[in-house]
């Protein structure tokens, strides 16, 4: 099911409807990511299209009369792929695919596709393919349309297993096998978190390509594969670091995303784990993102869900030298000042100013401020450090602690 992609662009458009729920604001900003995730996955967007409606069309999605200038524009502009922002049913798939007559993906498939290509290592194939199997089930019939015919005629009467539901059951059980699969790799990473000892772990945390990676290299003196693209990570990768002779385990997730596929959610339990049982969080943000502010609650939701919400954490507002506030003109009396024209000591007065010192601010590029980062990981790293190991700190100044852990 994994295989590799062709490295020619393929030619896109990108469709997402505006809704009471979602405004045309938010409909663009979806739409941004959108096209960022296309040209990860290596398509080239073409054309953009919106409709306003209450609710997208439980057929077709769109509109009849949009869905027609879609097929036009698709027709005459030789396009390839249509790639919806929104997950379709899979006879919305089947539809649409029937009237603009060419490759029909949703925002879903499109993660999916994403992280087949990225995955690396044999786990992080297997969370992938589980993924893509349990997305594909319901779509069989869409996607497959040729193995519905049964035969008819003299002796082909009668109680039989249509080919359709064949394939089910094979993916039914490809599901079942991938998912033993996984728990027997699971109780490995589990005996592996569990032979680190009581050492104290940190987990890196926050939305895709905030720069987790690029800091996680900076402090460890690592390599850990870093891009400017989307769930650049996949594989969880862990490092002993130490700050002022005190070691502690660091780990680099997978970036979240707003709109996050529950298959990816269910599949990537282990990289989740990580995050469990960490006993501090680097909540990792690119504050020269227009729309950080949503990625920061779109994280949180996503750690609510998984019961980390309480965790110690610290707020890292990475990318500082990439922040730029838009101008504003003061002799303008029409014009409003929005959080757009804050500059960063504006922001720092806002309710970051609530956080204190848990708020810091960074560039992992450029190592702006990386001392004071440093400083405030080892004071909670140290204060978790001593009330774990109440004697080691004072009364074995000695102690070996480069051998409680070790590096993955």
């Amino acid at each position: 099911m994994l295989e590799k992609k062709d490295i020619s662009l393929e030619r896109c458009v990108l469709i997402g409807v505006i809704t009471q729920e979602q405004d045309e604001v938010k409909s663009k900003e979806y739409l941004d990511e959108l096209e960022f995730l296309t040209y990860t996955a290596g398509g080239e967007t073409i054309k953009r299209f919106t409709q306003k409606m209450e609710m997208p069309n439980p057929k077709t999605f769109l509109g009849t009369g949009k869905l027609d200038d879609v097929r036009q524009f698709i027709e005459s502009n030789d396009i390839g792929t249509a790639i919806f922002d929104d997950e379709l049913s899979a006879s919305q798939q089947r539809n649409i695919g029937e009237i603009l007559q060419c490759k029909v993906l949703d925002r879903t498939n499109l993660i999916l596709d994403i992280f087949a290509q990225r995955a690396q290592t044999s786990y992080a194939r297997t969370q992938v393919e589980l993924a893509q199997c349990e997305y594909l089930l319901p779509r069989l019939r869409g996607m497959w349309t040729h193995l519905e015919r049964q035969k008819g005629g003299i002796g082909m009467r009668g109680p039989g297993e249509t080919e359709i539901e064949t394939d089910r059951r094979i993916v039914r059980d490809k599901i079942a096998l991938l998912k033993k699969k996984i728990e027997v790799i699971d109780k490995q990473q589990a005996v592996q978190r569990g032979n680190r000892g009581k050492m104290v772990r940190v987990a890196l945390v926050g939305y895709t390509n905030v720069g987790k990676s690029t800091l996680m290299n900076t402090i460890s003196k690592s390599k850990v594969f870093a891009e400017n693209k989307l769930f650049a990570t996949l594989d969880t990768t862990v490092r002993k670091v130490v700050i002022q002779n005190l070691p502690f385990l660091l780990s680099d997730t997978v970036g979240f995303i707003r709109k996050l596929p529950t298959q990816l959610v269910d599949s990537f339990k282990s990289t989740l784990d990580e995050v469990r049982e960490a006993d501090l969080l680097l909540h990792v943000v690119d504050i020269s993102h227009p729309n950080f502010e949503d990625h920061i609650a779109s994280v949180n939701k996503i750690l609510g869900e998984i019961h980390c919400a309480d965790k110690a954490t610290i707020m890292v507002f990475n990318k500082i030298d990439a922040y730029e506030a838009e101008p504003f003109d003061e002799t303008d009396l029409i014009a409003i000042r929005t959080k757009a024209h804050y500059s960063l000591s504006e922001w720092k007065k806002t309710w970051m100013n609530k956080i204190g010192n848990n708020a810091l601010f960074i560039s992992a590029t450029n190592k702006e401020n990386l001392e004071d980062f440093k400083a405030r990981v080892y004071q909670e790293v140290r204060d978790i450090h001593v009330t774990r190991f109440p004697y080691n700190e004072f009364l074995y100044p000695d102690y070996d602690y480069d051998n409680m852990g070790e590096e993955e």
